[in-house]
C-alpha cells in the first residue's frame, strides 16, 4: 500500500490497541465496533455492538462492505459523467476553433483573389 488509508475499521478496539494508537498517531479516522468494555470517545465513528459475537461481526462487516461497494460505484459513475462532460466541452471548443480557422482561411483566400 503506497498511501495511508482514508479510514480503518476495527472490530475489537480493546484487543487492537496498537492499531488504534498507530491510527491516532497518523491521524487516520477510526471506525470501531465498540462494546461496553471500551471508552467510545477514543474513536471517530462508534458503532455500538457486541464485538465478541461472530454473528454480529458477520452482519456488520457484510453491511459495511456492501455500502462501500455501492459508494464506490456511485463515485465511479459521477467521475465518468464528469469526464464525459469535460470531453464534450473540449470537443465543442475544438469545433469552434476549427470553424474559426476555416473562416480566417476563407477571408485570406478572398483577399488574395481580389
Amino acid at each position: 500500500m503506497g498511501d495511508l488509508p482514508g479510514a480503518i475499521f476495527i472490530i475489537d478496539p480493546k484487543k487492537e490497541s496498537i492499531a488504534v494508537a498507530e491510527a491516532k498517531k497518523l491521524s487516520i479516522p477510526i471506525i470501531a465496533l465498540v462494546y461496553t468494555n471500551c471508552y467510545p470517545v477514543d474513536f471517530d465513528f462508534v458503532i455500538p455492538g457486541n464485538d465478541d459475537a461472530i454473528r454480529s461481526i458477520k452482519l456488520l462487516t457484510s453491511r459495511l462492505g456492501k455500502a462501500f461497494h455501492e459508494g464506490r460505484e456511485i463515485l465511479n459513475k459521477s467521475s465518468e459523467e464528469a469526464q464525459e462532460a469535460v470531453a464534450q466541452e473540449a470537443a465543442e471548443e475544438a469545433v469552434e476553433e476549427a470553424v474559426a480557422e476555416v473562416a480566417v482561411e476563407e477571408n485570406n483566400k478572398e483577399e488574395v483573389s481580389e
